[in-house]
């Protein structure tokens, strides 16, 4: 196990972009979603009152469920449900097991979130898959991102981020109302160019806004590529040392060896937070799954 980052105060959030316009909203979210209530509407005279602290234990983690060379469980989508549902309950941030109340999901099929919901009693769910999503073994539906959480999840929002024709990645939005936090997951194209691929981090920027935020996934590049500027000017990444641009790695090669930091957790910058990686192998999927403990002030 990686040492994690010790809870620290963090300092107050910069401004993250503000044209929400260049990611096209689409019409709707797949499968499985949120209870479908707007998210909440503003006081008329601009001041919301100060919300309470909430502690959030979160994980992303890209769970190869493709059926495809590479994806150890993608072909068995009861046994990886499964794995991904013991690891939600038991993970490890700072030398202690906890539990997930939010969870961030990548290559995951529409199956495996009904398997989440039935295993999950009481969580949030929501699904989304690009336009052109590949299908999923054993009639699971189609591959895409997901989003759980354990209190309501509202206003549910499925975006088409800036691309090239024909390839658009999805970003997947929703609020949950008792955390007052803004909750975003996607993930990348590692084949995309660095040119998009910025264009697609300051549209995440405008998604996710300047609240309470939360969101991250596999974003298919390392840290130090310029593309991601927009997202470091703007958050908190979990798993950062100070103004480095670090973090342990998420991705494994075909010996399960970590080879790349390719996953990533941001947060507001008024967030205290811990991160861990596990050290050891990660048997179920190409992607170690990264969790963090977030406090909200």
């Amino acid at each position: 196990m990686r040492s994690p980052r010790a809870l620290i105060p963090l300092l107050s959030i910069c401004a993250a972009a503000a044209v929400v316009a260049a990611a096209a909203t689409g019409a709707s979210i797949e499968g499985l979603q949120g209870d479908g209530a707007p998210a909440p509407a503003a006081h008329a005279d601009g001041a919301a009152p100060r919300p309470e602290p909430v502690t959030i234990n979160a994980m992303t983690w890209n769970v190869c469920g493709g059926a495809e060379p590479g994806c150890p469980l993608g072909a068995d989508p009861g046994a990886l449900s499964k794995q991904v549902t013991q690891r939600m309950r038991a993970t490890e941030v700072g030398g202690r097991t906890v539990a997930a109340n939010a969870v961030l999901l990548q290559e995951v099929c529409e199956g495996h979130v009904r398997a989440f919901k039935k295993a999950a009693s009481g969580w949030g769910w929501a699904f989304a898959a690009p336009s052109k999503g590949a299908s999923c073994a054993q009639g699971q539906g189609r591959l895409g991102v997901a989003i759980g959480t354990e209190a309501p999840l509202a206003g549910m929002e499925r975006t088409e981020l800036p691309s090239p024709a024909g390839r658009a990645p999805v970003a997947l939005c929703g609020e949950v109302p008792s955390w007052t936090t803004r909750v975003c997951v996607t993930q990348l194209d590692p084949s995309g160019d660095a040119a998009w691929r910025r264009k697609q981090a300051s549209a995440l920027a405008a998604l996710a806004g300047t609240g309470r935020v939360l969101f991250g996934g596999d974003l298919g590049a390392a840290p130090e590529s310029p593309a991601f500027d927009p997202l470091y000017r703007a958050y908190e990444e979990c798993d950062q040392s100070g103004p480095s641009r670090a973090g342990a790695m998420t991705r494994q090669d075909w010996t399960g060896a970590a080879v790349e930091k390719a996953d990533y957790l941001f947060i507001t910058r008024s967030a205290a937070v811990s991160c861990s990686v596990p050290a050891e192998r990660a048997k179920a999927s190409d992607h170690r799954p990264m969790s963090a403990v977030i406090r909200f002030p």
